[in-house]
């Protein structure tokens, strides 16, 4: 007599988690380590799905950095606030930097969200979603980058003073990570297919002095150098004053630590740099670039500058506008000034008017484009170690070791008869140059 079988009824499915991320590399960095962990417990997670489907959870990692970033943040938390009132999404959970400054704020004018979590609540937020926090997972990350480069956040927060930022608001005082568990990450990503980390943090130059008692960054780049895979490691975000020059040293000695440095400088007038805080001088500044590319002749310097800060004169403007003349950066952002609330410089009146701190912005771009396109013509007839980013149309796009994504110039390769992955690295002759843009072939 056979036994009858008794049908036990299938374990429900959870909801799916739409991560939609806005902001910096740093917000990236923190999706992923979201994103991880959910994985790790078992929850279906994606990273901004364009089928949005009736009870997904939404998580919105927001940026509340300057009025633009946090417009976008709003504009985006209000849309899929009204999805989730037509019953076309679950739940909507914002967290990170403009929930964090915002919260209260938030919860008034936007009650239709079912929960606000800052940037430091990914136990809370998980418990929320259902999930717990695994120690174990630490340095497990979701990339949503392509796997051959990642994000590496070395520290979190900030100490400095500078007189415009919010992000001590938003993220706190400096905290390092340990080099072991960077170690211990890194050997993570290598094995898992990166080719490329990508340093970032509020402040690299100041890692290690809060676990180590020192700047420590070169010894950090040591030990990074040696994980088995990693082909280049580039340096984003390196405060100018008091910056670590045996970092400099390393980036001689190891060949997969790339010629790159961005140093955000935002002025040059001593005017300038005393209200904004930044705790250096002009000659002093001009002292660092000098040793910097004495010191490492083949490196490709990126800033970022302000326009429009409050007080900037016609002669501070003229004076910022030569200096970038003069210095010829090989990359360079710029930025009109915001005016942002519980800064110290909201106590100063925001006095130019923004039609003139664009116009400023525009000057300073006029004269790097020249820069750029000069720069870039000499690297025409020479041959350059390029990583594949993407196929895009007619083309692979990749990079040298003097690009960042996404902020940087492209190397653009004839897709022809040939096939790339991307990921790969390859030899390319440069054989024409535009303002931003390389062109070249592949030499087998």
């Amino acid at each position: 007599m056979r036994t009858k079988q008794i049908k036990r009824p299938a374990a429900a499915q959870k909801p799916r988690v739409n991560v939609v991320t806005l902001g910096c590399s740093k917000n990236i960095h923190d999706s992923e380590v979201l994103m991880g962990q959910l994985r790790g417990n078992d929850m279906p997670v994606v990273h901004e799905a364009s089928n949005i489907q009736a009870d997904d959870i939404v998580v919105i990692n927001t940026c509340g950095f300057i009025d633009n970033a946090k417009q976008e943040s709003i504009d985006t938390i209000l849309q899929y606030s009204a999805l989730k009132a037509e019953g076309k999404v679950g739940k909507v959970i914002v967290t990170g930097c403009l929930s964090e400054r915002y919260k209260p704020e938030l919860q008034t004018e936007i009650p239709n969200v079912d929960a606000y979590f800052g940037t430091n609540d990914l136990q809370a937020l998980l418990g929320t979603l259902g999930a717990d926090y695994k120690r174990e997972l630490v340095g497990e990350r979701m990339l949503t980058t392509p796997s051959h480069f990642a994000y590496f956040k070395i520290a979190e927060g900030c100490n400095r003073p500078c007189s415009f930022c919010a992000i001590p608001l938003m993220r706190g005082k400096h905290v390092s990570k340990s080099m072991e568990s960077l170690v211990n990450e890194a050997q993570y990503l290598a094995k898992n297919g990166t080719k490329e980390l990508i340093l970032i943090a509020q402040d690299l130059t100041y890692y290690g002095l809060d676990l180590y008692g020192k700047r420590n960054l070169a010894d950090l780049l040591r030990r990074l150098s040696d994980v088995e895979g990693i082909e280049w490691i580039r340096l984003q975000y390196a405060y100018p004053s008091g910056f670590p020059t045996d970092v400099l040293d390393v980036m001689k000695e190891r060949a997969n630590i790339c010629n790159y440095l961005d140093m955000p400088l935002q002025h040059i007038s001593d005017n300038m740099l005393r209200s904004m805080r930044r705790g250096i001088t002009k000659q002093k500044t001009l002292d660092l670039i000098h040793s910097i590319r004495d010191r490492v002749p083949d490196i490709a310097l990126r800033t970022t500058l302000i326009c429009g800060y409050p007080g900037e004169t016609e002669q501070d403007f003229e004076e910022l506008k030569q200096w970038v003349a003069a210095t010829r950066f090989d990359r360079l952002g710029c930025f009109t000034y915001s005016h942002e609330e519980k800064t110290h410089a909201y106590s100063l009146i925001d006095d130019i008017p923004e039609t003139e701190k664009a116009a400023r912005v525009e000057q300073i771009m006029e004269i790097q484009q020249g820069i750029s396109y000069d720069i870039n013509q000499t690297r025409v007839g020479n041959t350059y170690k390029v990583l594949v980013d993407k196929i895009e149309g007619e083309y692979f796009v990749g990079r040298t070791e003097y690009d960042s994504p996404e902020v940087d110039n492209e190397v653009l390769i004839p897709v022809a008869d040939q096939y790339l992955t991307p990921g790969r690295f390859v030899q390319v002759h440069v054989d024409r140059a535009e303002d931003f843009d390389l062109y070249g072939t592949i030499v087998k």
